[in-house]
């Protein structure tokens, strides 16, 4: 029996491939429908999870490959996805933050992954140290 006050925690490693930000984002939604939200906010939340996962995936290990780490937490209400690399980091994170921008212009990204993390999240927290990494930490209210 899970206590009412204890937070659930998920953790899981993935390979950094392209193909495993869609397991990414289903394995988020299936753990978070306990909380029983809205098809908006699953909706939301798979979206914020796909464009994190797809940076650490890309931007993170530049498709070199690594481990995406993912932690989804579960504590009230409050919904917590942490999403982390410990690929190449970013020198620049309010630059990184601005929509459009990319480190791909000649590529098929368009620039809008944190801008659309923060358009479907309540709140977005990216800590970065150049050669170590990146970590995207989002947060939503599920109100159900």
């Amino acid at each position: 029996m899970i206590e009412q006050n204890k937070p659930e925690v998920l953790r899981m490693e993935i390979e950094s491939l392209s193909r495993n930000e869609e397991f990414a984002r289903v394995v988020a939604a299936v753990f978070m429908a306990r909380m029983d939200p809205t098809l908006e906010e699953l909706d939301d939340v798979k979206t914020a999870v796909s464009e994190a996962v797809t940076n650490a995936v890309i931007h993170g290990y530049e498709s070199k490959g690594g481990i995406v780490y993912m932690e989804v937490i579960i504590e009230g209400q409050i919904l917590t996805i942490k999403i982390r690399d410990t690929g190449v980091g970013i020198a620049n994170i309010p630059r990184a933050m601005e929509p459009m921008f990319t480190t791909d212009p000649e590529g098929e990204r368009s620039g809008m992954g944190f801008s659309f993390m923060e358009a479907f999240m309540d709140e977005v927290l990216v800590e970065s140290e150049p050669g170590k990494g990146t970590s995207v930490t989002m947060k939503k209210k599920i109100k159900g």
